[in-house]
């Protein structure tokens, strides 16, 4: 069975603004036509997000490979703040206790954005008032734009709401601000990640204009929140004795930056490692790293890959750099370490500034890696990642996303051919909206994800395991992602855990009596 995971393709009936419509896709057109599909929601309370908060890669993996809807750290660490709990926090109370010992300065680093992908403006919010209640006098503000998970030029927005919340909290300023191109970066591109760190941590020239103003003008000559440079607006920086909370929730693209600030054995570029920096980071977002976790991970079993591999199946994984932790990481629920009988393959990202420029990225090398792994006959589940769609749907670059879903479209035509031949399963989804939508209502590009439902389609091979049901197999249509795992597993003839609180979306799923086969 194969499991096709296409990052960012989601169904919007409209043809305007929409790469998926406008591209040529013949091979997704005939299988929709062709063989048994739906649509299920990837976006608010059926991924565990507020009711109208779109979904993201991290959520819509760990939803699929959890096979239940789990309560998301934006809804968890809102819940504390609107509860005023983070005066009860021990990560956040022993770093207060350090520096009010120390008489160093707490800095606050994260994307400053009500997107919910990354961060949530409101938690700044609830952290200025945790710092004013345990009397810490000097706090520092290192705001990273967005401009990705918002519209392009949103952060004006932002600046005002944090400083209503500074004055609210009676404390705190803003300090510097960086774009997230280099602040968040999970490519392993360090010159970027570089200029981020150094005005964190040397002192430099402050601009004598306000974050409003250096916005402007930046907008004003096409540079957009993501790709802002580092500004300095006062002259502190991080120092021996200082505190640094890392408030963004969502792993990835804050591991790069944390270890800078705490791996003594770093080597992405040259750099003097600050000693007595006390960090704490809002999640976790790597194992055994040297920093307290405000809100440590809660514990998953029974996951689809664990329920695989203690069945004795074999399972292998594969997707570019950019979404390589989702079909690994995300999808186990947070643990790094591969399950027995699990087997990875990493293809890299094209080293481009942005994706347009690139609209094919790696799919090409990653469809034969993953055709290779299918003609083994070893593996009893496979899953791939295609970032296209996401990565260069978030460019707001039509066309070059037209591109990108036209040549996904041909890689699944070589999947297709390939798990044919071996008599497999394929199941084919998505994790999020995207690509659908490249233009906003104010007719600026839009770059962010959407809440439109994602595509499923179950195509059944030649050997026909689903008891000879072949077309006539009916989904289900109020569904979400978390019912994937549980359609994986049933289709396998492997029983569901009762962990899993999702539902096989195979109706008449009475009549499978397959047993797991390779492809």
């Amino acid at each position: 069975m194969v499991l096709v995971i296409l990052d960012g393709w989601g169904e919007n009936p409209a043809t305007n603004h929409n790469a998926i419509r406008l591209a040529k896709t013949p091979v997704m057109d005939a299988l929709w036509h062709a063989y048994p599909h739906t649509l299920i929601q990837a976006s608010g309370a059926h991924v565990g997000l507020p009711e109208g908060q779109m979904g993201n890669s991290e959520v819509g993996h760990l939803t699929i490979g959890s096979g239940r809807v789990i309560r998301q750290e934006l809804v968890r660490i809102s819940e504390e703040v609107k509860k005023g709990q983070f005066k009860q926090n021990q990560a956040l109370n022993g770093m207060a206790a350090k520096l009010l010992e120390s008489g160093g300065t707490l800095h606050l680093l994260g994307l400053l954005s009500d997107g919910g992908v990354h961060s949530h403006i409101n938690h700044i919010g609830g952290l200025l008032k945790w710092a004013a209640a345990k009397k810490l006098k000097r706090v520092c503000i290192h705001g990273i734009t967005d401009g990705r998970d918002t519209p392009t030029n949103s952060s004006i927005g932002f600046i005002k709401t944090l400083q209503q919340q500074i004055e609210a909290a009676g404390v705190g300023e803003l300090t510097s601000l960086c774009g997230r191109y280099w602040a968040m970066d999970r490519d392993n591109r360090w010159d970027r990640i570089e200029k981020a760190y150094l005005l964190l941590t040397q002192a430099g020239t402050c601009s004598k204009e306000t974050a409003e103003t250096v916005l402007t003008k930046a907008h004003s000559e096409g540079i957009s929140d993501e790709f802002l440079e580092p500004v300095r607006f006062q002259p502190e920086y991080f120092k021996p004795g200082d505190a640094v909370v890392l408030f963004n929730f969502r792993p990835d693209r804050m591991r790069q930056l944390t270890s800078c600030l705490v791996n003594p054995n770093f080597s992405g570029f040259e750099r003097q490692l600050i000693q007595s920096l006390d960090v704490v980071t809002f999640t976790q977002y790597e194992k055994d790293q040297p920093v307290a976790v405000a809100f440590p991970p809660e514990s998953l079993d029974d996951l689809l890959g664990e329920v695989i591999s203690r069945n004795g199946l074999r399972q292998f994984r594969t997707a570019e750099t950019e979404k390589y932790p989702h079909v690994t990481y995300f999808l186990n629920g947070g643990m790094e370490k591969p399950y027995p009988g699990e087997d990875r393959h990493l293809v890299p990202s094209p080293k481009v500034a942005t994706y347009d420029q690139s609209p094919a990225m790696s799919a090409a090398a990653l469809t034969n890696g993953c055709v290779a792994a299918i003609r083994k006959g070893i593996y009893s589940f496979v899953v791939i990642n295609y970032a296209n769609p996401d990565m260069v749907g978030h460019t707001g670059d039509l066309n070059a996303t037209i591109e990108a879903i036209s040549c996904v479209d041909q890689c699944i035509g070589k999947l297709l051919s390939a798990t044919g031949r071996m008599g497999g399963t394929l199941l084919i989804t998505a994790d999020h909206g995207n690509a659908e939508l490249m233009q906003g209502a104010d007719g600026r590009p839009w770059t962010a994800h959407t809440t439109n439902p994602v595509p499923f389609i179950l195509v059944e091979g030649e050997q026909r395991k689903l008891a000879g049901l072949g077309g006539d197999i009916q989904l289900r249509a109020d569904a979400g992602l978390a019912d994937i795992a549980p359609t994986v597993l049933e289709l396998l003839g492997i029983e569901v855990p009762e962990a899993m609180s999702g539902t096989s979306l195979v109706a008449n799923n009475r009549a499978i009596q397959s047993t797991p086969t390779l492809v």
